[in-house]
């Protein structure tokens, strides 16, 4: 298997190779406590998108990658959900409700290729991954930089508008998954 082939899924398996070292960043003393988390956190979200354009435009997605891929993407954003929570940067509310909406996906999807039932990613729930995304690198960056810059507020108005799609696109989720119950 050349590199090319292999790259995806090694981009893959960095993003969870990456999460003790998120979690490890929180211990780190300010200013470094928040850089170090969103810097490794931007990698990750990097990897998040290279992985799969890469695997498409190379035409050398694995069943390996489509697996792992979701479930790199979900132990990540657990993790810096917990820690930002814990540390009180991120609300408790749309935290849960983004990791509630993930494990009832998760478990729709597992569910539905037992019954040979595509559920592909809707163009909502992508919005709702960058919003995420934009909103969880703001909340670990935002004591770290300059209050003028509002990122913690932006960060938890975003996080908050992330949970409101994560509820429109969890309920169409699982709606599809509902229709197909009766075949289980």
């Amino acid at each position: 298997m050349s590199f090319k082939q292999r790259l995806p899924n090694l981009l893959t398996n960095s993003r969870i190779i990456v999460i003790p070292l998120l979690l490890l960043g929180f211990y780190l003393p300010a200013p470094e406590r928040y850089w170090v988390p969103a810097f490794i956190f931007s990698y990750a979200c990097i990897t998040d998108f290279f992985d799969g354009y890469l695997a498409r435009r190379w035409q050398v997605a694995t069943t390996f990658g489509r697996v792992l891929d979701p479930i790199a993407d979900k132990l990540l954003v657990a993790v810096a959900l917990f820690m930002l929570v814990q540390d009180g940067r991120a609300d408790v509310l749309p935290s849960v409700a983004i990791l509630c909406r993930e494990i009832l996906v998760s478990g729709l999807r597992e569910f539905l290729i037992e019954l040979r039932v595509s559920m592909p990613v809707t163009h909502l729930a992508k919005y709702k991954t960058g919003l995420q995304m934009v909103a969880l690198f703001l909340l670990l960056l935002g004591p770290g930089v300059p209050d003028w810059t509002y990122a913690s507020e932006v960060g938890r108005g975003l996080l908050w508008g992330a949970a409101a799609l994560t509820l429109v696109t969890g309920y169409v989720y699982l709606q599809t998954g509902l229709r197909h119950m009766d075949r289980g």
